[in-house]
């Protein structure tokens, strides 16, 4: 167990010491990447070395259902410098910037209050509003230590490592990799879990990993002393944690927990206990969410949280004498995939609920799929191979609706939103969803292309604009019945694109069914909609309905050219789909051209999508996707190390 000194240990504090106490604290954040909370050693994993954050959590507070708001950074950020959450805003499409409010960024805040506010130096918010603007620093250099703050003036610090970003294991191949043993990490004697296939590119990519949390934790200790030094530790409040879950399959990127719930720990000086709610335990199992982290801070130096705020304060003198009943997170996209899911937990149950179930969770995100293990768990399922169902889940179709047993199947392998037994729970997690939508006023329903020029929150607020309708199609569209026709049918018509988009869902998701067989004449309509996402889901519906060449034209060769990863994203549907992935066999050659004449390293590459759909359909192995000029790539990360940066 790292020794701290003694400075560093929580012990109760003598009479009368609180007289000679600086007036407010510092408060230091020290936030890293892409890590599930069983990654580290506090939460039992006897796997990995981290003795500095395990002391921490030992002697401080540490958060036991902790989940970040989403399950990709700048949509997690983006409720983290808000205290909202990102689909408020509409903040949520991973990583694009959209216009929002000004001054709705927490630091501001604390500014006015006095604390000298630093971010070294990551930002990522998801809006055009300058990222610096809230903060006294931002840049590289940033830290406490500036010659800016004045004697005395509490500060408020941010620094984030990427050391442990997704990044180090993206490599394309294991070749040359080093010998994580040296590291006391035996890839051979790792204990996965049952989500993830047992192949070697996984347990590597995991070694890789835990070596990286290594890395974290002795980063950590970087700030612990330096804070020691400088005689700042009895003064400062520490914060711990990852932006969101980890790097192992379906992890990053993906709703569940190993996507969602994340490590977080918050060490309390004996000097300032006092602002410890009463009764909080050294491990706390009440729900805590990232909503919840500005107002806290705001609470610890003594500022009222705005009313805007969605979380609660955990600590400090405005902290909440009650935790929530339940808590809720988002997730928008998987790269070019626009896939609104939300998900929700009371801390025994966990429901999901996917808005366009027909896309497939393992719809690719280029930049993960760099990672061996994710290319190695692609290759398994498309082999054949039927002997684990559990590490086909996110290759296969999903319901609208799924409920899962946290208690029982902490890694969600079992959905029960169709056992009877469990049907009042599913009810009520419906119709608190529902009513969270409504509540936070969720934009996440609007379309990528409808979200520019102007605010789009101010625009809804201040137009008449039928949310409530763009609300109803959206939620029933996923799980559309015989009934929701008429409400589908008038949604084709709306003068609204996103109205458009979410009635062509509910007819493709009835076609799927069997409930539909004939196309209307609006939807087949829509296939030439300016909207490209109307148009693209339209040309999917339409396919599904049995207008297949009048479809696929629109997938395969849209209006503008800047338009096509649009219609990319539904043929990786249709490729994935064995009932109708051979309809896509015509346009082969087109994806061989496009696959050898376009780029296909970056994850941003039409020409790259191309590819994955040749895999898809066979043609192509997916070792050969990334062309190999990857390989070079692969071996030069593979025998680097990310340094542990940045440095106080």
């Amino acid at each position: 167990m790292y020794s701290f000194p003694a400075a560093m240990l929580a012990v109760a504090l003598p009479a009368g010491a609180q007289e000679n106490q600086p007036e407010r604290p510092n408060i230091l954040w020290l936030t890293f990447e892409d890590t599930s909370w069983y990654e580290l050693g506090c939460y039992g994993n006897d796997q990995v070395h981290t003795p500095r954050i395990d002391s921490l959590a030992m002697h401080g507070i540490q958060f036991m259902n902790a989940w970040s708001v989403a399950p990709q950074s700048s949509a997690a950020r983006s409720s983290l410098i808000t205290g909202c959450y990102a689909t408020t805003y509409g903040m949520d499409i991973h990583p694009v910037p959209f216009d929002t409010p000004p001054d709705i960024f927490f630091p501001h805040w604390l500014r006015e209050a006095g604390y000298y506010c630093t971010n070294n130096s990551k930002t990522h918010y998801n809006s055009t509003t300058d990222h610096k603007s809230c903060w006294d620093e931002c840049h590289n250099r940033a830290s406490y230590h500036s010659i800016h703050r004045k004697p005395g003036q509490p500060f408020f610090a941010v620094f984030n490592t990427v050391t442990s970003h997704m990044g180090r294991v993206r490599t394309f191949h294991t070749d040359g990799r080093r010998d994580y043993t040296m590291e006391g990490i035996y890839p051979a004697l790792l204990h996965l879990p049952p989500h993830v296939p047992d192949l070697p590119e996984v347990r590597s990519d995991y070694a890789g990993y835990l070596e990286a949390v290594q890395d974290v934790d002795r980063w950590v200790g970087f700030f612990l002393d330096d804070l020691r030094q400088h005689g700042w530790d009895e003064h400062t409040i520490v914060f711990v944690f990852s932006d969101h879950g980890g790097c192992q399959p379906r992890g990053k990127g993906y709703l569940f927990e190993t996507g969602l719930r994340v490590p977080l720990v918050v060490y309390v000086p004996p000097r300032w206990q006092h602002l410890l709610p009463e009764g909080i335990a050294v491990q706390e199992k009440s729900l805590v969410s990232f909503i919840d982290l500005a107002p806290t801070v705001l609470s610890l130096a003594g500022v009222e949280p705005p009313e805007h705020c969605h979380g609660r304060a955990l600590l400090g003198e405005q902290a909440a004498r009650e935790a929530p009943d339940m808590q809720f997170a988002l997730a928008a996209n998987q790269l070019h995939h626009f896939m609104p899911v939300r998900a929700a937990t009371d801390g025994r149950y966990k429901y999901m609920r996917s808005y366009i179930p027909y896309r497939y969770f393992a719809l690719r995100n280029y930049y993960q799929w760099g990672m061996p293990s994710n290319q190695a768990w692609d290759r398994w399922v498309w082999s054949g191979h039927r002997s684990r169902p559990e590490w086909e889940q996110p290759f296969r179709q999903h319901p609208a609706e799924m409920l899962f047993d946290l208690e029982a199947d902490p890694f969600e392998l079992n959905n029960l939103a169709d056992d009877p037994a469990c049907a009042s729970v599913l009810l009520r997690f419906r119709g608190r969803m529902d009513a969270h939508i409504r509540q936070t006023v969720d934009l996440g329903f609007f379309l990528p292309s409808t979200r520019g020029e102007e605010i789009l929150y101010d625009r809804v607020c201040s137009e008449p604009y039928p949310l409530e309708t763009l609300w109803a199609v959206a939620g029933k569209a996923g799980r559309a019945a015989f009934a929701d026709l008429p409400l589908l049918l008038a949604a084709l018509a709306d003068p609204h694109p996103d109205i458009r988009f979410w009635g062509c869902v509910g007819m493709a998701q009835l076609a799927l069914a069997g409930v539909q067989t004939e196309t209307p004449a609006d939807l087949l309509a829509l296939v030439d909609d300016p909207d490209p996402y109307v148009a693209a889901e339209a040309a999917y519906a339409a396919v599904c309905l049995g207008e297949t060449e009048r479809g696929l034209h629109r997938l395969f060769c849209p209006a503008r050219e800047e338009d096509r990863k649009i219609g990319y994203s539904l043929v990786e549907v249709l490729a994935m789909d064995p009932q109708r992935r051979e309809c896509l066999r015509t346009y082969v050659p087109q994806l061989w051209e496009e696959a050898e004449s376009l780029p296909r390293i970056q994850n941003e590459d039409a020409g790259l999508m191309a590819r994955g759909i040749l895999v898809d359909l066979g043609e192509m192995d997916i070792r050969d996707m990334y062309g190999p000029e990857a390989y070079e790539i692969g071996l030069k990360l593979n025998r680097g190390r990310r340094p542990m940066v940045p440095l106080p």
